[in-house]
């Protein structure tokens, strides 16, 4: 198992936290990836892609046939061996045994103590793998409520999330809903929201402007995946009072495509596609408003939309839907409104002045709501003494307001 030129193994690794990621580090930049950017500043970190099967000729790590590299002081990234379609049913047991496998070869290559072991997987057990004190496990959506989203099992994932679980001392929830779901089993999780990445988009107002965007102010603006999440009648609706919205993410096959094209095609809507984290300061600078148009379905209201704190972070007020998550931060530059009123509320907030004093309350909360500070929460909970099982209450983070 080749390791990194770059990787210095040794005493240096002792407290390491392992993270076992949703997304390859070197994808789009989600919630895994922000932490560890901040967790490795106050303890070694060992970021582990999620299992997923690549053919050798596939760009990447494991075509250099590099699987354990450091990426960054006190931060190491492990792509793990899979199987083809790691998560179906016949095969995730194998998937999760490689894994364990993999996990142990690292921890043991890296020389040393592994503290923690910190998981957003729920179909792949791997809690006590590499001898970890604490076993965590990161609930940060209702993963069986999207499983059709992700081309799993409802059935069978709902099962592997209780056991990894079970398996898990600690439990840390990303949302209310999450949250209450696991108290009403038993559990008594910590609530830690997302947080957003401020210093990115602090100098949003200088950035760069992006070529080729053509849209008269005001603009309304969405970033992110376009989906089957994402309510494409909102923003047919903005588009249809002749409002400019702008659209940047990748268009996923779940998304409505004749719809979405028709969307695409009228004069005062521009997409951007996917674009570099880099140049997202620069189309943000064109909104006026951000927008997390989502459907209300139950993985919906089980998610936490990390758009909505970029947006604020940016100095944008946020036009939402209705999402517990948005409600729980408790403040009223998330303008949150249902459906049939989402037009109308994103018409009022265009008409409304973009003003220094404004930008500066949005970038307030934001800085508030910090990934450094969900870091050091994170941390914190990782090497404390692990609460117990049963409780009536969900723990909240000391960084996270208290819901309305």
């Amino acid at each position: 198992m080749p390791v990194g030129p770059a990787l210095r193994a040794g005493r240096g690794w002792d407290g390491l936290i392992v993270v076992c990621a949703v997304a390859a580090y070197d994808g789009i930049r989600m919630s895994d990836w922000h932490l560890v950017q901040h967790l490795s500043k106050l303890a070694p970190v060992l970021y582990v892609d999620p299992p997923s099967f690549r053919h050798p000729a596939v760009r990447g790590p494991r075509r250099a046939g590099v699987r354990l590299r450091q990426e960054g002081p006190g931060l190491a990234r492990l792509v793990p061996v899979a199987p083809p379609f790691p998560a179906r049913p016949a095969v995730a047991a194998a998937t999760a045994a490689l894994i364990r496998r993999d996990l142990r070869w690292a921890a043991a290559r890296l020389g040393g103590q592994v503290s923690a072991v910190l998981s957003s997987w729920p179909q792949f057990p791997v809690s006590g793998a590499c001898g970890e004190r604490v076993r965590a496990y990161w609930a940060k959506d209702d993963f069986v409520a999207g499983a059709a989203l992700f081309g799993l099992n409802a059935a069978m994932l709902a099962r592997r999330e209780r056991q990894v679980a079970a398996a898990a001392d600690l439990l840390i929830a990303a949302n209310p809903v999450v949250a209450a779901m696991w108290r009403s089993r038993g559990r008594n999780p910590l609530l830690i929201p997302f947080g957003t990445d401020a210093a990115a988009y602090a100098g949003t107002d200088r950035a760069p402007l992006p070529p080729g965007v053509r849209l008269p102010p005001p603009v309304a603006g969405f970033i992110g995946r376009l989906n089957a999440r994402t309510d494409l009648a909102l923003l047919e609706a903005i588009a249809a009072r002749g409002r400019s919205l702008l659209l940047v993410g990748p268009k996923d096959p779940g998304c409505d495509q004749r719809r979405f094209a028709a969307l695409a095609d009228r004069p005062n809507v521009h997409w951007a596609g996917q674009q570099p984290a880099a140049a997202l300061p620069g189309y943000l600078r064109l909104m006026d408003v951000g927008l997390v148009p989502y459907t209300p379905s139950p993985f919906n209201r089980g998610s936490f939309p990390l758009k909505a704190l970029e947006y604020l972070a940016a100095g944008r007020p946020v036009a939402a839907t209705d999402l517990p998550a948005l409600r729980a931060l408790g403040t009223d530059l998330i303008h949150i409104t249902g459906p049939a009123s989402f037009a109308d509320q994103v018409d009022h907030l265009l008409t409304q002045p973009r003003t220094p004093h404004l930008a500066a309350r949005c970038q307030a909360f934001a800085a508030e709501h910090t990934w450094a500070r969900r870091a050091t929460d994170i941390h914190h909970a990782l090497t404390s003494p692990p609460p117990p099982v049963a409780a009536t209450q969900p723990t909240q983070s000391t960084a996270a307001p208290s819901p309305r």
